[in-house]
């Protein structure tokens, strides 16, 4: 009944073991054809034809394991109600997906379990599933018949909540001596547990990223010792393109073609591997912007061969790209007569700013001041929301949003022609509304404010609930992606190897951009992550023991504030209306995919050496 008598009757649990001899070496397993599973398989023209090409590369690039590690660590409440109701309060990227895995897991209703999560102090993918814990916490609540709360350690959020999975990749990459593309092989083989197969398809950037006439991939998993990885921040193409981007710069060097340029040259205007065109695709534009920014006409065109103050500097750049589907959701919109309107959705906010995102599109649907509305989300009692990962959630509610004020303004119509004399015996179709105001479309004078209209009805408030729907049939018809380019400068010290970023400039085709603060706020936080990708963060396995040896925040190394430099954020800021009529695509995970291989880049234009393992510290360049 105390925490100090917990902590103590805790120490009184004594465990015994029986030792089984773990295998934990990636570096060695890999080599072992015999214990790589699940072969997944891409070919389109002929195989290997990089090997025939005029100009070609054949390079193997690795990711140590990395977790997510945000400050605030997974905690859970759990409290009964009798046998058969359950409120959870949890750090969850997905208030439903965890409402549905613990009505399964305990035998509820769904309707009996509600899980509340507002906003979420960083989770990075880290909150896509519930882990064991949920379900623990969920059982000592009922053991105890008493609320009770589990947090998990530092420690354990290495080993209890996924991380990005260590992945070794092999390309072989050909053009012509024109810097036309004649042929792409990308292989990679990634960790898994032995209890559970993750995958997330690091290979795929490469079938459809350029323009290229022969690609061949195949990616395979390698179950070890150790915990199930997870979806973290950019999966799969944050892997796949720190290898694809980097051979790419490797082979304009040979070609002596300016990156950018070999880029262009093989831009692809249909999808490569589905033949569709783009929803929209402004990945030229995000070229232009970003080098203006960063001064790329001072890039030397030689590595090594320009000092500033006595340090050697690097320019290098990397595109990245990040499905952009829109997905299903629900939402309530609450209009009340004393002029306010409030949203509904059973999403969490993990940091993108949803809240100011929907207010933001509620303001411009409905066509009222953003100070009259407020948006309400996180708990699994408000209509059904999607799970925030993926870049996909501000055009999933934003377009059940849409829907909703289409539905509150045709109620407004319909109770104006019931209720208001000057509107009888006329059709919905006959009235229009504008910010506010429902009036003969004929006759503007006619009018009426839908405050006025609630009252005449003598109705406090009219409420709607309505669902996004599905994508549309002619959305099918289209390949639907964001893109981004990152732009780096840096400083490498000619003897200690040490790196100092001295600029990075981030440009994005992401859509119609929402909220501005917002999605800037999102582009930095993923560069900072590519940071930590890039120079800093490394998981470290003592393979005789099976365990980690820099589980803390003192030795598993996170970039702090003195590690990012100036950034700047460029957005094309073009609409999508063919994914959703928010006009937006996704930011969360362009935001970071390619910004390592940008790094990667500069580094090798400042230093003529080429580090494909990361973390790119400065015993690797001494």
């Amino acid at each position: 009944d105390t925490m100090e008598r917990a902590v103590h009757a805790a120490s009184l649990v004594k465990a015994e073991y029986v030792k089984e001899e773990s295998d934990t070496d990636f570096e060695n397993a890999k080599a072992d054809e015999k214990k790589l599973k699940k072969p997944g398989e891409y070919k389109r023209g002929d195989t290997d034809a990089y090997k025939k090409g005029e100009v070609s590369i054949e390079e193997e690039y690795t990711i140590p394991s990395e977790t997510h590690n945000p400050m605030e660590l997974h905690a859970t409440i759990a409290a009964w109600d009798g046998d058969d109701k359950l409120t959870v309060y949890d750090k969850s990227q997905g208030p439903k997906g965890t409402q549905r895995e613990l009505a399964q897991c305990f035998g509820l209703d769904e309707k009996n379990v509600r899980v509340v999560v507002e906003y979420v102090g960083g989770a990075f993918g880290s909150g896509l599933r519930s882990w064991p814990h949920v379900p623990a916490a969920v059982i000592a609540a009922k053991k105890v018949k008493r609320p009770v709360k589990l947090i998990v350690t530092r420690e354990q959020m290495f080993t209890t909540v996924g991380y990005r999975p260590h992945a070794w990749q092999k390309i072989g990459i050909s053009a012509g001596k024109d810097g036309k593309l004649t042929g792409i092989t990308h292989h990679a083989v990634s960790i898994t547990s032995r209890y559970e197969d993750f995958g997330e398809g690091i290979v795929n950037v490469s079938q459809f990223l350029y323009d290229c006439p022969n690609v061949n991939t195949s990616y395979r998993l390698l179950p070890l010792d150790v915990n199930t990885p997870t979806w973290m921040r950019g999966p799969g193409p944050a892997t796949g393109c720190f290898a694809l981007e980097s051979a790419l710069d490797e082979l304009s060097y040979k070609l002596n073609i300016d990156p950018i340029e070999l880029r262009v040259i093989n831009h692809a205007v249909l999808h490569p591997v589905s033949k569709l065109p783009w929803s929209t695709k402004f990945l030229k534009e995000c070229y232009v912007l970003g080098k203006e920014k960063i001064g790329w006409q001072n890039r030397p065109t030689v590595p090594g061969s320009v000092t500033e103050d006595g340090m050697l500097v690097g320019y290098g750049m990397a595109g990245g790209v990040f499905g952009a589907g829109r997905g299903q959701a629900s939402a309530k919109g609450i209009l009340k007569a004393d002029g306010t309107l409030t949203l509904q959705s059973a999403v969490s906010d993990m940091g993108p700013g949803t809240s100011t995102a929907m207010v933001t599109m509620g303001a411009q649907f409905m066509e009222l001041p953003a100070n009259k509305i407020s948006f309400e989300l996180g708990d699994t009692d408000l209509p059904n929301g999607p799970t925030q990962g993926g870049s996909g959630t501000t055009s999933a509610i934003g377009t059940a949003i849409n829907v909703v004020c289409t539905a509150l303004k045709q109620t407004l119509k319909e109770m104006a022609i019931a209720n208001v004399p000057a509107f009888a015996n006329l059709k919905p179709e006959a009235l229009k509304y504008e910010q506010g105001i429902i009036s003969v479309t004929e006759n503007v004078s006619i009018n009426i404010s839908y405050t006025d209209i609630l009252k005449a009805a003598n109705k406090p408030e009219i409420e709607v609930v309505k669902d996004s729907g599905r994508a549309t049939a002619e959305a099918q018809k289209y390949a639907m992606n964001s893109f981004s380019v990152h732009f780096v400068k840096l400083h490498v010290h000619p003897v200690t190897g040490v790196i100092k970023l001295k600029q990075i400039v981030s440009a994005a085709d992401a859509g119609k951009i929402i909220s501005e603060n917002t999605a800037r706020s999102q582009m930095v936080g993923g560069a900072v992550g590519g940071i930590g990708m890039a120079l800093t963060e490394e998981v470290n396995i003592d393979n005789r023991y099976g365990r980690y040896t820099n589980a803390n925040f003192g030795d598993y190394h996170v970039p702090v504030n003195a590690d990012a430099p100036p950034m700047d954020v460029v957005f094309v800021n073009k609409a999508d209306i063919i994914i959703s009529p928010t006009g937006a695509k996704g930011i969360g995970e362009i935001a970071l995919v390619g910004v390592a291989p940008a790094i990667a880049n500069a580094v090798y234009n400042a230093t003529g050496k080429r580090i494909r393992n990361l973390p790119i510290t400065p015993d690797k360049l001494i």
